[in-house]
């Protein structure tokens, strides 16, 4: 190390008294200990500062009236006093090495701006074979440098992919604390949104060069209270970010062709998901934001019944349905002979 970088680990909590308990554990046991743990306390109303209570000699607590989880991050980055930044969310797990291999990117990349590590999903108890950066798309990491060992690097814009596929979580990701504070921190204009985070993630995706640790890990524990298990919520979320960044962001100005296609590819699957759980009221609202060049025979069928009195659409609505699902059940069975 050209010199002892300080990690400063900045953890945001809202009501997490079940599991932040975990969480701390893991970020205490680290092979390569942080020079300060912040946990900023978000306004809980449940247990959470009693249990941050047991911790008080080995952590620095700041408690916020509650103001986004956004928000919160961006008071753990300005209290803290390392020279690198780590996050880590109050439900997520580190293991024993990340902050060491995290730290190594600063070797083999001084003037980075944020590291990611890959990660999998954690679902009671139990962590899944499968990472998130090994789920990505035929040709995602096509332009991604190794450097050192499973230490790697993009070199250039990395926006237009994560329009597409989305695997840079902030339980993952390491800042320069002083960069990151220049390029605004995490965006607060999106605090309030599902899937807030993905503006900021766009907006350092075009800041190469981005570290990319091709181990995972992290572990994103997959409960009840996680909005991201909403597939709704999410495609709503994204689609309002991407708007927010399309309407006010003119750094990404550039993207824009891009972005609006995104914008359009998540309220579709909006669409098809609202459609699908009977919400024909928000089908009605979504249509009137999707471009008719986006739009199907089948959707127009959707619409048109969406449109119907109550009494009418709920039989016809419940038809389609049924032989949707027995179309794709045909489907499957007609890949399986194949």
């Amino acid at each position: 190390m050209r010199y002892e970088l300080r990690v400063s680990v900045v953890v945001t909590a809202y009501n997490r008294a079940d599991m932040i308990g975990e969480t701390l554990d893991r970020i205490l046991n680290q092979t390569r200990k942080p020079a300060e743990i912040i946990v900023v306390n978000d306004g809980s109303t449940d247990a959470t500062p009693e249990v941050l209570a047991q911790y008080a000699d080995r952590i620095r607590v700041v408690e916020i009236e509650n103001s986004g989880d956004m928000a919160a991050k961006n008071v753990g980055l300005e209290q803290a006093r390392g020279d690198l930044v780590a996050y880590c969310d109050s439900d997520d797990l580190w293991k024993p090495e990340f902050l060491q291999e995290m730290l190594h990117f600063w070797n083999l990349l001084p003037n980075a701006t944020v590291a990611y590590s890959d990660f999998c999903e954690v679902r009671n108890g139990v962590w899944q074979s499968e990472s998130k950066f090994q789920r990505a798309p035929e040709g995602f990491w096509s332009e991604l440098r190794l450097l050192e060992g499973e230490h790697g690097c993009l070199e250039r814009s990395f926006v237009t992919r994560l329009l597409h596929y989305q695997p840079f979580f902030p339980s993952c990701m390491m800042a320069d604390r002083k960069r990151f504070l220049a390029a605004g921190g995490w965006d607060e204009r999106v605090g309030r949104i599902v899937g807030c985070d993905f503006a900021t993630a766009l907006r350092l995706a075009d800041a190469p060069p981005i570290g990319v640790l091709w181990r995972p890990l992290v572990g994103i524990r997959k409960h009840a209270r996680n909005f991201s298990g909403d597939n709704l919520r999410m495609a709503l979320g994204d689609a309002q970010v991407l708007q927010t960044l399309l309407d006010h962001d003119d750094a990404l100005a550039r993207f824009g062709p891009e972005i609006r296609q995104s914008i359009q590819t998540r309220l579709l699957a909006a669409f098809e998901i609202a459609y699908a759980r009977g919400d024909l009221d928000l089908v009605r609202e979504l249509r009137g934001k999707i471009d008719e060049s986006a739009l199907g025979r089948t959707h127009g069928l959707k619409y048109a019944i969406a449109r119907l009195p109550r009494p009418l659409r709920s039989p016809l609505w419940r038809a389609t349905v049924l032989a949707g699902a027995a179309k794709g059940r045909w489907r499957g069975k007609k890949r399986a002979t194949h």
